[in-house]
């Protein structure tokens, strides 16, 4: 089992954001799920990445050529991918992982966040989609969702592919969810 991560290049200020980000990494790790992320030791990204190292996890980088600057990649993941641009980094991410998970973060996170979710309304995958609520992060984000829904923007049938995510042992009983399907 492979979780895609997309989260934030920066920390944000509230630490809880570096906490919940290394305590999902490890939980990750111990439970022998593989984690596939952008690739950075900056942020975030490689908070997560750190944690899961540290407990023994198998990481994978997808990175643009362009950020193939020696400060920016993360040197002891498990395996790094090259490729040409952030479209070809998102559709690989896409391929190498069974669920996907965004923790907070900036435009490209959202920017990732709702790539995922606009090839799932297509039929591009059928993988589970995860917002990791952290501090109530995605609050805001999940009644606008819902108020798509209500316009009719948007099917409550794909809403409900949505899931929000508290703690990293909700990440099972979706991944066992999955596995009944």
């Amino acid at each position: 089992m492979r979780v895609g991560i997309y989260c934030g290049s920066k920390v944000g200020k509230n630490p809880i954001y570096v906490q919940k980000a290394e305590e999902l990494g490890a939980y990750l790790a111990r439970n022998q799920i593989d984690i596939v992320y952008g690739g950075s030791n900056q942020g975030l990204m490689g908070k997560i990445a750190d944690a899961a190292i540290a407990n023994s996890g198998h990481v994978i980088g997808v990175m643009p050529d362009f950020f193939h600057w020696k400060e920016v990649i993360h040197e002891h993941i498990t395996e790094l991918h090259y490729v040409k641009t952030l479209h070809e980094r998102k559709a690989k991410m896409m391929e190498l992982a069974d669920l996907l998970i965004a923790l907070p973060g900036g435009a490209g996170t959202m920017d990732e966040f709702f790539d995922v979710v606009t090839l799932s309304q297509i039929g591009q995958h059928h993988k589970p989609i995860c917002l990791y609520n952290i501090n109530h992060y995605y609050q805001l984000l999940r009644l606008q969702l819902q108020y798509m829904v209500d316009e009719g923007f948007m099917q409550q049938e794909q809403l409900d592919y949505i899931y929000i995510v508290q703690k990293p042992e909700d990440l099972l009983q979706i991944i066992q969810k999955k596995d009944e399907r």
